[in-house]
């Protein structure tokens, strides 16, 4: 695995070798980028499910302000980590270690990490046919509607099985579905269009993992 374009072209990745986490491949990559390339310098990025990151550090390759990364996956978090280190991005990066279902999305630490332009949405393939109108995955996408989080007309990149079935929040509008090896990512723009309620802020244990980890792997806050 490794960065196809920008500053750090060529630049290999570490990726985990279970089966937690799916890497993107580079053909895909390159078309998906191909696509959205003039949308992201100088733009903030969340990668969720980010696994050890190959969305995320291809966008600060090619001009991003800045990303942060959401990882549950313990071994895939620590690797992210490592590529962070590695590619000297660390400033740029944010490595979290959560659960993305009930995360708040709102990094802490330093200001400015949000609100996003730009949200790669890439959870296991399994959570997309439960992908519907209510549930925890759904909710999610809801919670990033928020215009404390997103930006107006921010960019969402959803990846999905081709031909998949789910539901999507209103005020996230498709405009566009490519395809690759079996996969579909589908570009959405946010428009405030939706008259659907807003999730709460989601309630978090006092021991939860919904706290930005340093490159160092130590928990801030």
């Amino acid at each position: 695995m490794r960065i196809v374009a920008g500053d750090l072209r060529r630049r290999k990745l570490l990726a985990n070798p279970g089966q937690n986490t799916r890497p993107i491949t580079d053909r895909a990559k390159v078309k998906l980028f191909d696509h959205i390339r003039d949308l992201l310098p100088g733009k903030r990025v969340l990668d969720v499910y980010s696994g050890t990151g190959s969305l995320g550090f291809e966008a600060l390759s090619r001009g991003a302000k800045s990303v942060v990364c959401c990882e549950q996956d313990h071994r895939a978090h620590e690797l992210l980590i490592q590529n962070a280190t590695a590619l000297q991005v660390t400033e740029k990066t944010l490595c979290w270690r959560v659960d993305c279902l009930r995360c708040s999305f709102k990094a802490q630490g330093d200001a400015g990490w949000f609100p996003y332009d730009v949200v790669f949405f890439d959870p296991p393939y399994a959570m997309i046919k439960k992908l519907k109108r209510g549930s925890p995955l759904y909710r999610s996408l809801l919670r990033l509607t928020k215009d404390d989080l997103t930006t107006p007309n921010a960019l969402m990149v959803l990846r999905t099985p081709t031909e998949s079935e789910f539901d999507l929040p209103e005020n996230w509008v498709p405009f566009r579905v490519l395809n690759s090896g079996g996969m579909d990512m589908h570009l959405l723009r946010k428009e405030s269009i939706a008259t659907e309620e807003l999730p709460p802020e989601p309630e978090l244990d006092a021991d939860s993992d919904d706290q930005p980890v340093t490159e160092e792997g130590e928990v801030q806050g």
